[in-house]
C-alpha cells in the first residue's frame, strides 16, 4: 500500500519508502548509465581503425561477432543478476556493474588483437547485465503506478541527455588529444581510461545514494526455485508476453543504432578520405543526432503513456520505431545534409519503442519478483541483440550498412501487429495499481 503522503520529486509521486535523495541518485545514474553503455560502439570504431589497422571491410562482421559474445554472457546471467536483486537488493549489483565497466574500458585500448578485444567485451558484458538490470528495475521500483510514464519519460530523456554528452565528449577527445601533440593511440588510450574513471565515480556515488534492500520484507520474499521460474511463468499474461517481444526488439533497437550506425559513419568518411579520428568525429555526430532527437521526443511521448492504455501505447511506440527504422532506405550517403531528418526519425522510433516496452512491463510485472521478471525481459532483450546485430554485422559488410536497420524495421512491424492482436483480445487497463500487477 502507497502511505497516504508518499514523497514527490516534482510532479512524479515515488513509491512508500523511496525518499527524493534515492530517487536523485537515480536520476544521475540514469543520465550516466546508458551513455557508458553505448560508449563502446564509438570507442571500439576508433580501436579498430587506429589501433588495431582493421581492414574496412571486415569491420561490421568483427563488431557483430563482438556484440555476440555480449550477448552470450548476458543470457547467461541476466535470470541470476534478476534473482540477486530479488535476494539481496539492487545497489549492489548496480555498483558491481559500474565496477565491471570500469574495468572493461581500462582493458579495451591495450587490446593487441580482436582476441584480446572479445576478452575486454566479456567483461564489458558482465558489466551491462548488472547496469542495465538495476537501471531497469530501479526505474521500475521508485515511481508510484500514476507517476511511471512520467518517471520513464524523465529517464529516456536522461538516457538520450548522457549518451549525447557523455559520447560527444569522450568520442571528440581522442581528435582533440592528437590536435594537442599526441599519438592516435594515446589519444584513444586517454578516451577510454577517462570514462573507465567515469564509471568508479558513479560506483561510488550510487553506493551513498541509492535505497538498500528490495520492495517487499524478508518473509515476503519468493523462494529461490519460484523466482528462478518466475519470468518463464509470467509469460501466460499475455501483456507480459508481448513486452518480452518488445524487448527483443527494443533492445535490439538500442544495439543496431550503438553498433552499425557509428560504424557507418566512420567507414563513410575514410571512405571519402578523412583520417580515423575525424571520421570516428563524424560517425559520432550521426549517432548523437539520432540521440538527441530521442531525448527531446522522450518528455513528449511519456505523458502520453500515462494516459493511454499501455498496450495501446506499445503498439503506437512500435509503429513510430517501425517508420523511423524503414525510413533509413532513403539515404544513400550519411554525411549528406538531408540525412538529418531521417536520423531525426530513426531516434524518436528508438526511444519510443524502449519507453513503450519498459513502461508495459513496469506495469505487469508483480513485485516480489520484480527482478526476475525484468531478468526474462532482458534476456529476451539479449536474444535480440544477439541474432540481430549478428546477422546484421554480415548483411553491412556483405549488403549495405543499412541492412541492418531494415531487419530491424521490419521485425518491430511485427511486433506492433502482436501488439494490435493483444489490444483486442487482453487489454488490461490504463495504469495497474501494484498489487493488481499480476501474471493473470
Amino acid at each position: 500500500m502507497q502511505t497516504a503522503n508518499p514523497h514527490r520529486l516534482g510532479p512524479i509521486t515515488l513509491a512508500d519508502g523511496v525518499l527524493p535523495k534515492n530517487a536523485w541518485t537515480f536520476l544521475y545514474a540514469a543520465f550516466v548509465s546508458i551513455g557508458l553503455v553505448t560508449f563502446i560502439s564509438i570507442g571500439q570504431a576508433y580501436i579498430l581503425n587506429e589501433h588495431l589497422h582493421i581492414p574496412i571491410e571486415e569491420q561490421g562482421t568483427i563488431s557483430g561477432n563482438l556484440v555476440f559474445w555480449t550477448e552470450v554472457v548476458a543470457l547467461l546471467f541476466f535470470v541470476p543478476a534478476g534473482v540477486v536483486m530479488d535476494r539481496i537488493g539492487r545497489k549492489p549489483v548496480y555498483i558491481a556493474g559500474m565496477l565491471l565497466l570500469a574495468l572493461a574500458y581500462s582493458i579495451y585500448p591495450y587490446a593487441q588483437s580482436v582476441a584480446a578485444l572479445t576478452l575486454g567485451r566479456i567483461v564489458y558484458a558482465l558489466g551491462i547485465v548488472a547496469v542495465t538490470a538495476g537501471l531497469a528495475t530501479v526505474m521500475v521500483d521508485y515511481p508510484a503506478e500514476r507517476s511511471r510514464g512520467k518517471l520513464i519519460a524523465v529517464t529516456g530523456f536522461l538516457n538520450g541527455l548522457g549518451i549525447v554528452t557523455l559520447n560527444q565528449f569522450f568520442g571528440s577527445m581522442p581528435e582533440k588529444l592528437i590536435a594537442r601533440g599526441m599519438t592516435g593511440i594515446e589519444a584513444g588510450t586517454v578516451a577510454h581510461l577517462g570514462i573507465a574513471a567515469l564509471a568508479l565515480v558513479t560506483a561510488l556515488i550510487l553506493s551513498f545514494g541509492l535505497k538498500g534492500g528490495t520492495p517487499v520484507q524478508r518473509e515476503e520474499r519468493p523462494a529461490l526455485g519460484t523466482l528462478m521460474k518466475s519470468g518463464i511463468a509470467y509469460a501466460r499474461n499475455p501483456r507480459i508476453m508481448l513486452s518480452y517481444g518488445a524487448a527483443f526488439v527494443a533492445r535490439g533497437d538500442q544495439s543496431i543504432i550503438g553498433t552499425f550506425l557509428p560504424l557507418w559513419g566512420t567507414t563513410a568518411g575514410i571512405a571519402m578520405g578523412m583520417e580515423p579520428a575525424e571520421a570516428v568525429k563524424k560517425g559520432t555526430l550521426i549517432f548523437i543526432i539520432s540521440q538527441a532527437a530521442a531525448l527531446l521526443w522522450a518528455p513528449i511521448i511519456g505523458p502520453l503513456i500515462d494516459r493511454w492504455n499501455r498496450v495501446t501505447a506499445l503498439t503506437v511506440c512500435m509503429g513510430l520505431a517501425t517508420l523511423g527504422y524503414l525510413s533509413l532506405i532513403l539515404i544513400e550517403n550519411p554525411h549528406e545534409g538531408y540525412s538529418t531528418i531521417f536520423f531525426v526519425l530513426l531516434g524518436i522510433g528508438q526511444i519510443s519503442s524502449f519507453l513503450g516496452a519498459q513502461s508495459l512491463i513496469g506495469q505487469e510485472a508483480p513485485k516480489a519478483e520484480r527482478g526476475s521478471v525484468i531478468g526474462m525481459f532482458n534476456i529476451s532483450g539479449a536474444v535480440g541483440i544477439l541474432i540481430i546485430t549478428t546477422l546484421g554485422g554480415r548483411m553491412f559488410d556483405l549488403f549495405s550498412p543499412k541492412a541492418p536497420f531494415l531487419v530491424v524495421g521490419a521485425i518491430n512491424m511485427l511486433v506492433m501487429l502482436a501488439g494490435i492482436y493483444v489490444r483486442m483480445k487482453a487489454p488490461g487497463t490504463g495504469a495497474h495499481t501494484e498489487d493488481e500487477a499480476v501474471a493473470g
